[in-house]
């Protein structure tokens, strides 16, 4: 069962994400090409949302690495059942969610990490896209937009499809590689924006604002990476 996360104990310091960010970018510019725009977009101070497309299992490496301010993305509980893994991905500020029901305890964590000034990333998609492409999307993810009024900022990640070590699921014939003039890993954050209060006349509820923010990625992504918002 999940636990709510502590914000503080075993975790990355600012000064040591700051190395730590440094030196894994570094490796992951030099391995896999990776090369990041848009920082400028992240807000100064107080709680964000992370929102972004999901493609390999290394995407929160990529995203956390070019990222200027500590994000604290969900993580699946399986990876928290690993000793070592287990430390690994809460040093860097995930915490566990139980993807197969409503897991209340990663509801209330996730509230916390915005309550608190800081970053919370979403993968709306629940799990890395065999595709390639958005083919669809999870309404929990806009739960913690409608909570509260903070900022979002979308992040659009094209190119760790190519990149090994994806688990076995990522060993599938049928994969489909939308670039083939593939130049690395290339990660954008883009313009902050924050949910209306209304779309097509209705009131936003979790669905709705999942979808909107999922749109939002959509249009900075090639129309190879879109899928059902093509």
């Amino acid at each position: 069962m999940s636990t709510e996360i502590d914000l503080k104990t075993g975790t990355m310091r600012p000064i040591t994400f700051s190395i730590a960010r440094r030196i894994v970018y570094g490796l992951c510019w030099l391995l896999f090409g990776l090369r990041a725009r848009g920082q400028e977009n992240f807000p100064k101070e107080g709680g964000f949302i992370l929102v972004g497309n999901h493609l390999h299992n290394l995407d929160p490496v990529f995203v956390l690495t070019s990222s200027v301010r500590p994000v604290h993305f969900m993580a699946k509980q399986e990876l928290f059942e690993v000793p070592v893994i287990k430390r690994i991905v809460h040093w860097a500020w995930a915490f566990p969610v139980n993807r197969g029901k409503m897991d209340r305890s990663a509801i209330r964590s996730g509230q916390a990490v915005l309550q608190s000034g800081n970053g919370l990333g979403i993968y709306p998609e629940g799990t890395r896209s065999l595709a390639m492409s958005i083919q669809h999307v999870l309404p929990g993810a806009g739960l913690f937009a409608t909570g509260g009024h903070y900022p979002i900022v979308p992040v659009a990640i094209t190119g760790s499809e190519r990149v090994p070590f994806n688990g076995a699921k990522g060993k599938r014939k049928d994969r489909v590689f939308p670039r083939r003039n593939h130049r690395g890993v290339r990660v954008e954050f883009g313009a902050p924006f924050y949910l209306p209060e209304e779309i097509d006349g209705k009131r936003v509820n979790a669905a709705s604002a999942t979808d909107y923010m999922m749109r939002k990625v959509a249009e900075m992504l090639p129309e190879d990476y879109r899928g059902m918002y093509s």
